[in-house]
């Protein structure tokens, strides 16, 4: 899905972006919002079979400003052999912002059983994450 506001008047396309737009800013430490290019439409790749997810956020050049991606992978378990429930294996999730100086600020998690919050971190990179 492909989602922009460039052809709709101002108040309609504000309010429609702010309900279609992806939660882009929602992992941006506040410290650095002033510090990124401010994506102003966003493509969006589901898997239907897969748990898994792909965003891309572009500035009004049409270049990648934003990236994310969100993936599990599920096993199947068993406490008694006969019935089988899926377990998370692994998950991750990733946000990206390209900042104003050429890097991108990465938000990484990653879960590596059901039962915890993951592992989060913050890095930095001279290339946007894949």
């Amino acid at each position: 899905m492909l989602y922009t506001n460039r052809h709709k008047t101002i108040q309609a396309g504000r309010a429609r972006r702010q309900a279609d737009e992806p939660p882009w800013r929602d992992r941006l430490p506040a410290d650095w919002r002033e510090m990124v290019t401010v994506p102003i439409a966003f493509e969006v790749f589901r898997d239907a079979e897969l748990a898994a997810e792909r965003c891309f956020g572009y500035d009004a050049d049409r270049q990648p400003c934003y990236y994310a991606h969100r993936y599990r992978i599920d096993e199947p378990r068993s406490d008694d052999g006969e019935e089988f429930y899926a377990s998370t294996l692994h998950d991750e999730s990733v946000a990206a912002w390209l900042l104003r100086d050429g890097r991108w600020l990465i938000h990484r998690i990653v879960r590596t059983d059901e039962h915890g919050d993951g592992r989060a971190f913050y890095g930095f990179s001279e290339t946007m994450p894949r």
